[in-house]
């Protein structure tokens, strides 16, 4: 049975049946909702659809398995999930950037991200493939640790593509209250104390760097 192509040329919404209109000409195939894809939004008057070509008991000819030619996708909530996991994460690094070119964060800072990111979205690659495999597991605890200290947008990157821990509501919830401290702790950071307390931070880890090096050289 091979797939012939057409438009809908004849569509009742509210009742969920029409007429497809063959390209390569003929009678009228008709078409039920049931028989449209699942994966596609509902059918439009003027669609042009590919489909395969079957008959009921007597005898009438109608179209199964049809779905758009080309577009007409439905958005699903994991499509949805996706689009904002990426979005988030370019302004969250969109803004450490800016504020990094402002002095107001030292640059390691932003380096730090971007590691600490790069390393969870791997243990969770890391723990979805011993999940499929049956292998030793990562902690929960251990992916909630690195999000905490600044790896979550390479988590939630994780999370919506590919679909591992995004549908478990606890570790949801303990995920996003890791987000919100970090982010709280990250504003700390940007302020007089905060300023502050990383310079010392700074400061202290140049003396001790400077007295390794020399200790080296000696």
């Amino acid at each position: 049975m091979r797939f012939e192509i057409g438009k809908i040329t004849s569509w009742k919404d509210d009742q969920g049946f029409g007429f497809i209109t063959p390209k390569s000409g003929g009678k009228s195939v008709f078409i039920h909702i049931n028989d449209f894809s699942k994966k596609h939004k509902r059918p439009t008057l003027g669609l042009d659809v590919i489909y395969k070509l079957s008959a009921d008991s007597k005898g009438r000819r109608h179209a199964i398995n049809v779905r758009s030619e080309s577009g007409h996708t439905k958005t699903t909530v994991a499509d949805k999930q996706k689009l904002f996991s990426l979005i988030l994460t370019i302004i969250f690094f969109c803004i450490i950037t800016g504020l990094t070119f402002l002095n107001k964060l030292p640059i390691v800072i932003l380096g730090c991200y971007l590691f600490l990111s790069a390393i969870a979205f791997a243990l969770y690659a890391k723990d979805k493939s011993a999940a499929q495999s049956g292998k030793w597991r990562t902690s929960e605890n251990t992916l909630h640790l690195f999000s905490l200290v600044g790896g979550w947008p390479g988590a939630i990157l994780a999370q919506s593509h590919l679909r591992h821990k995004s549908k478990k509501i606890s570790f949801r919830i303990v995920f996003w209250m890791t987000v919100i401290i970090n982010c709280g702790f990250l504003g700390w950071l940007l302020t007089s104390e905060g300023t502050l307390r990383l310079r010392m931070v700074f400061k202290n880890n140049n003396w001790y760097i400077n007295h390794f090096l020399n200790f080296i050289r000696q």
